[in-house]
């Protein structure tokens, strides 16, 4: 897993050359990249949602496309539409930008339901159909979406099936007062996005998420991760409770994080550091209980308290810590 730990050091500080103070979410993100899973960001404007997204991009030298949506965006728009060639006199398929290897999709609560559902297939399966032709995306595919979660006029929030697609959910925040600072300075002269270069490439990426997968994680863990969800789903707050592909999630989550850190085995540390973003969006409060003022912030965090923590035999390894 060395070849894991260092490439993960080498994409985050490509990253971190455009995106100052956020290496919590770099490496979530990373992490989510790594388990073939897809990111949603919700934040405020201006917080560099959609800079988070191309400097990802452009680490990893995959193509890249961006989606803006709009209420007026159509499902062909996104998976791409046949045009009849007159020289030839037969229907010709354009790929859409959902043919990229990372698609951004820009606003994604702008567009339509109807628009919204042309990127369910590509998310769950990773393969498009049109005309009746199913066509295969090239891998590594990922989905990074953004929204904007205080302007909610003309906008369609996303249902929870397809909340459910999404890995991990984040929120990048304002930067503090050094970290701003420093952003500044660096766009003095020019952005640092224009001379952002890949330091791996799509193959790399595709065989760090088959390493990933060789990852051990013990009966414990498992035991742990089930006993988060099943209490999801019977905590006195909750109406609809985190489902399979929640623990599914934090199974995968925890392979790469313990890879990435330079592990052969996941521990429960790589459980809770991604418990939050992997099940924040997935938890649905009773309405009594929102009345309350309660949060699924503070639902995963008991969840997490209440669940006994498992002691492992196995000795603990030195690890790359990234997240300090």
């Amino acid at each position: 897993m060395s070849d894991v730990a260092t490439l993960t050091g080498k994409i985050i500080a490509n990253i971190e050359k455009v995106i100052v103070g956020k290496r919590p979410q770099i490496i979530t993100a990373l992490a989510a990249y790594f388990c073939e899973g897809h990111i949603l960001l919700e934040d405020v404007p201006g917080v560099a949602k959609t800079m988070f997204a191309r400097a990802l991009a452009k680490s990893v030298g995959c193509t890249f496309k961006r989606l803006q949506c709009t209420p007026d965006l159509l499902p062909t728009d996104v998976t791409g539409v046949s045009v009849f060639n007159q020289k030839t006199g037969e229907f010709e398929f354009r790929p859409g930008p959902v043919f990229a290897q990372t698609l951004l999709a820009d606003e994604i609560n702008r567009a339509t339901p109807r628009a919204q559902a042309a990127l369910l297939e590509a998310m769950g399966e990773r393969r498009v159909t049109a005309d009746g032709q199913t066509y295969n995306l090239k891998a590594p595919f990922l989905v990074i979406a953004t929204q904007n979660p205080i302007d909610q006029e003309g906008t369609f929030p996303l249902p929870e099936a397809q909340l459910d697609r999404f890995l991990v959910k984040l929120s990048l925040g304002y930067p503090n007062l050094s970290d701003e600072a420093d952003m500044l300075q660096r766009l003095q002269k020019s952005h640092p996005i224009d001379d952002l270069t890949p330091v791996c490439k799509a193959d790399d990426v595709l065989s760090v998420q088959e390493q990933i997968r060789q990852v051990h994680v013990d009966e414990k863990i498992i035991e742990y991760i089930l006993g988060i969800t099943h209490g999801s789903r019977q905590h006195e707050d909750v109406l609809l409770g985190a489902g399979p592909r929640a623990s599914i999630a934090l199974f995968r989550m925890s392979q790469a994080l313990a890879a990435m850190a330079g592990r052969d085995f996941s521990l429960p540390d790589d459980v809770k550091r991604t418990a939050q973003a992997i099940l924040g969006h997935r938890i649905i409060l009773k309405p009594e209980s929102r009345l309350r003022k309660r949060t699924t912030a503070q639902v995963v965090k008991e969840l997490l308290d209440d669940t006994p923590v498992p002691v492992l035999d196995r000795v603990r390894a030195t690890q790359k810590d990234y997240f300090s």
